[in-house]
């Protein structure tokens, strides 16, 4: 599980960068309004983990709170997100894990009401076309660290356009998600976050 935890377990994270390479309020501005015009994305991704493991699949978010991580074939795992908790489901073991979404990093892109500018701050990349978001919540340090990470794209959603994020839990447990062949806010129906429960072999929502 070490390889999920990072991705699901942690609240929100930053990693930390001297106060003077804070960028501009309009730079997190313009994340903000990015998150709130991405009502639907559906993308591929790669995930990676601190030991280099890496698997595929297919992104599936549509707001609020719906997500879907398809890996693929022959991964027997899958992660679903339906408005208020994340599933985890390992189908080889028939084990079922659940979270509050508001435990997640991922409440970030699944929540159009949130305000970033209160947990987290835009930190220069060094390359102008990208933007780096650090969210972190001192209050719980066990939640660990996030970065999402946004490319200036003029035909993406408020001009910014998601190529992924880096997790880390706070037992140091790193993992990377990269995103290609963006799609923004096309129709996707609720049945997409319905998922086969193997401890019943029932649909649950």
């Amino acid at each position: 599980m070490t390889f999920f935890k990072p991705f699901l377990a942690v609240a929100a994270v930053t990693l930390v960068a001297p106060a003077a390479a804070q960028a501009p309020a309009a730079d997190l501005a313009q994340v903000q309004r990015h998150l709130s015009a991405t009502n639907t994305m559906v993308a591929d991704f790669t995930q990676t983990d601190r030991n280099g493991r890496t698997l595929t699949g297919t992104l599936t978010l549509k707001k609020p709170g719906k997500i879907r991580f398809q890996y693929q074939k022959g991964v027997p795992l899958l992660i679903v997100g339906d408005g208020k908790a994340l599933t985890f489901i390992d189908y080889s073991v028939k084990q079922v894990q659940r979270w509050p979404i508001g435990n997640s990093p991922l409440g970030v892109l699944l929540d159009p009401n949130r305000d970033i500018s209160r947990y987290a701050k835009v930190v220069p990349s060094g390359n102008p076309g990208v933007l780096s978001v650090e969210a972190y919540d001192p209050k719980h340090p066990e939640y660990g660290r996030i970065t999402l990470v946004m490319a200036r794209n003029a035909g993406s959603p408020a001009g910014l356009m998601l190529q992924g994020w880096v997790a880390l839990d706070s037992q140091g447990n790193r993992t990377t998600i990269r995103l290609s062949n963006q799609r923004f806010n096309g129709p996707v129906a609720d049945g997409a976050f319905r998922w086969t429960d193997p401890r019943r072999q029932t649909r649950a929502g």
